[in-house]
């Protein structure tokens, strides 16, 4: 997996390819406008250059210093006097170019001989080129008008520009806030994997420490178990995916060794197809309804029930979980419409986005939670 150092560089390498990209398809512009029946106005092209160089400056200017430096750290006095002096500057550096531009084109180029409305190189017999006309005055802008053209170009680009980089900044910290979001996740999944092995596994050996001197088969089989399921939190769930028949070996597992710790009162059952598909889930995706099932869902006073069962129907993995609902576990509904529940959807919208359904029923005596997943191809 990328870092996301990197991507964050990859994009902004992208967006500087797109920002040198499109000038130069604007640089070249002049060129191919004044360029007709092989003759070129050079004068043209050059004061099209110089209006479009000013612009380049304040544009650069403006997205890689004063809305990065200023703009974003709400320097906003600092942004526009910034604005202000780099636009006096480049305009008045511009304005003084374009003058000595015309007045050499003016001075130095020999006027041309016009024979029906063309130079005397060219062919009498080959029409003039379109907007060609003999004897024209040249109609000069003023310094003032100029200075108003400039003025009004550099406002639409300095909006045009900030307008790109918010856009840019935006599009950077919604992907960072993802990548983190993503971190967060992984960091979850890892400290819930933790969190399975200290209590649980210490109960579980004194289980079977007791069940040697009662039952050898029952404890050789209980250390099967227990063997699977630190296989799976080993080796299996740490590479974030895992097939869905390892998941549900798991689960087995989970709750093979959790019987030996109740009596009969306590009913548990484990519905699952014969047939498993070949599917790619998330790792240790149920985990967390079953454990708060078992932790809010059993009395040892009163007769209690576990049920995981799951179905495969229309390309969708439909799991129920439910559990016996006892008045002296007020905290169970705290938990699942509380913290536990707001970081279980979380992490369901990070993995699956909006194509999954979460459900969570209270009922006077059961609890019962219905997740319905897609199942990928992929």
């Amino acid at each position: 997996m990328r870092k996301s150092g990197s991507v964050f560089s990859e994009f902004k390498n992208i967006e500087i390819i797109i920002y040198v990209v499109v000038w130069l398809i604007v640089f070249s512009i002049p060129f191919f406008r004044y360029r007709t029946y092989n003759l070129i106005l050079w004068d043209k092209i050059y004061i099209d250059w110089i209006k479009m160089t000013a612009l380049l400056v304040i544009f650069i200017f403006n997205v890689s210093i004063f809305v990065p430096s200023f703009l974003f750290k709400r320097k906003y006095y600092a942004y526009f006097i910034s604005l202000f002096l780099i636009c006096s500057t480049v305009i008045s550096l511009a304005v003084w170019s374009q003058i000595r531009v015309d007045s050499y084109f003016n001075t130095n180029m020999p006027p041309m001989e016009i024979s029906s409305g063309l130079p005397m190189e060219l062919s009498s017999n080959m029409p003039a080129p379109e907007g060609y006309h003999i004897n024209k005055p040249i109609t000069e802008k003023s310094a003032y008008t100029i200075i108003a053209d400039y003025l009004i170009f550099s406002i639409l680009l300095i909006g045009a520009s900030t307008t790109l980089k918010i856009t840019s900044r935006w599009i950077t910290e919604e992907n960072k806030r993802r990548d983190i979001e993503k971190e967060q996740l992984k960091t979850e999944l890892a400290l819930l994997r933790h969190q399975v092995n200290p209590h649980f596994l210490m109960n579980t050996l004194n289980n079977i420490h007791a069940l040697i001197d009662i039952n050898v088969e029952t404890a050789k089989d209980a250390v099967i178990k227990l063997s699977v399921l630190m296989r799976y939190l080993l080796y299996d769930s740490v590479q974030g995916k895992t097939t869905l028949a390892k998941e549900l070996e798991f689960m087995e597992s989970y709750i093979a060794l959790m019987k030996l710790r109740y009596t009969k009162k306590v009913s548990i059952k484990f519905i699952v197809p014969k047939k498993i598909p070949d599917v790619r889930i998330p790792a240790m995706l149920f985990i967390s309804f079953l454990e708060n099932a078992f932790k809010h869902g059993v009395s040892y006073q009163a007769k209690s029930f576990i049920l995981f069962r799951l179905e495969i129907k229309d390309k969708k993995i439909i799991c129920n979980i439910k559990n016996s609902k006892h008045d002296n576990n007020p905290e169970m509904n705290k938990k699942y419409s509380g913290i536990g529940m707001a970081n279980i959807r979380k992490n369901l919208e990070l993995l699956f986005q909006d194509s999954y359904s979460l459900e969570v029923f209270d009922h006077s005596d059961e609890f019962e939670v219905k997740l319905i997943l897609p199942i990928n191809d992929n």
